[in-house]
C-alpha cells in the first residue's frame, strides 16, 4: 500500500521536489485573476512545467476531461467569504471515492489551527485519510497557525508552522504545506519536525516576485520539498515565467539570481 502512494508522489514530486499550482480559490471568493479564463491559466501551468495542480472537483472534471493531463489534486476543503465567523471554518466536501471516480491523482484538504471549529476540521480530515488508505490516494494537508484561538510558545520560533506540519503528518497525509516562517532556520525546525515532504505557501501577493524566488531558495535549503503556490502564479500575467522560474530553483537548485532571469 504504501509503496503504491509512493508511487503516485514519485510523479507529483519527481525526485522528491515539487512545484504545486492550487487554484481551489474560486470557491471561496469570485472573481480572481486568473481565474477568470481558468482554461488558458490551466493550460500554461501544465506547458510551464507545473508538477501538480490542485483544484475543487467540478473544476477538475472539466480539466481532466479537457486536458486529459494526469497530475490533478482533488482539493475536498470548502468555505466561503461570506460564511461570518465561519469563513474559515473548512468542511469536506468530497470523498476519495468520488476523487477516484473523477480520475484525480492525490487528495488535498485544509485545517486552520486556532479557528473556533479547528476540532470539527481535523476530525473531517482523520476521516478523509481513513478512507484515502483505499485508494492509495496520497493527501495534501494545508494546515495554517492563524486562528484567533492559536496559542503560540514564546520559544516557537516557527510561529507555529511546525506544529502545523505535524498535525498534518500525524493526521495520515503524504504532504503538509505551510506558511513560511520568516528565515531559513526556523523553516529548517518545520522540515525536521516531520518525515514527509514539506511545501510553502506562496502568501500575499502584493510584494515583487522576486521576493517571493528569494524566499523559495532559502526554504529549499532548509529542506523544503518545493512550492504550493496560488495566486502569485495564476494571478500573474507572467505565470509561465513564474513557473518556470519556481521549477529552476526548486528542481535544478538555482539560486535566485539565475532563476529570475526567466522572468526578464
Amino acid at each position: 500500500m504504501a509503496d503504491d502512494v509512493n508511487d503516485v508522489l514519485s510523479s507529483l514530486l519527481p525526485g522528491g521536489k515539487g512545484v504545486w499550482i492550487p487554484m481551489d480559490h474560486g470557491l471561496s471568493s469570485y472573481p480572481l485573476e486568473g481565474l477568470n479564463d481558468i482554461d488558458s491559466t490551466v493550460d500554461d501551468c501544465i506547458s510551464a512545467g507545473a508538477d501538480a495542480i490542485v483544484l475543487q472537483k467540478g473544476v477538475l472534471s472539466h480539466q481532466l476531461s479537457r486536458t486529459k493531463w494526469e497530475n490533478f489534486v482533488m482539493h475536498v476543503s470548502a468555505s466561503t467569504i461570506h460564511g461570518g465567523e465561519n469563513a474559515d471554518r473548512k468542511v469536506i466536501v468530497g470523498t476519495a471515492k468520488e476523487a477516484h471516480k473523477r480520475g484525480a491523482s492525490a487528495l488535498s484538504c485544509q485545517i486552520n489551527l486556532g479557528d473556533s471549529r479547528e476540532y470539527e476540521m481535523i476530525e473531517s480530515v482523520g476521516a478523509l485519510t481513513a478512507s484515502a488508505l483505499k485508494y492509495t490516494f496520497p493527501v495534501l494537508g494545508m494546515v495554517y497557525p492563524r486562528g484567533p484561538n492559536l496559542v503560540l510558545s514564546n520559544t516557537d520560533a516557527t510561529k507555529g508552522a511546525a506544529h502545523a506540519a505535524r498535525v498534518a503528518w500525524e493526521l495520515g497525509c503524504h504532504v503538509a504545506k505551510v506558511p513560511w516562517t520568516g528565515d531559513s532556520e526556523s523553516f529548517a525546525e518545520v522540515c525536521s519536525a516531520v518525515p514527509i515532504p514539506v511545501l510553502i505557501a506562496g502568501g500575499p501577493s502584493g510584494k515583487p516576485f522576486i521576493q517571493t524566488l528569494e524566499i523559495v531558495e532559502s526554504a529549499m535549503s532548509s529542506g523544503a520539498s518545493g512550492v504550493c503556490m496560488g495566486r502569485q502564479v495564476f494571478g500573474s500575467t507572467n505565470r509561465i515565467a513564474r513557473i518556470r522560474a519556481l521549477r529552476a530553483i526548486v528542481h535544478e537548485g538555482a539560486s535566485t539570481d539565475q532563476a529570475a532571469t526567466f522572468l526578464e
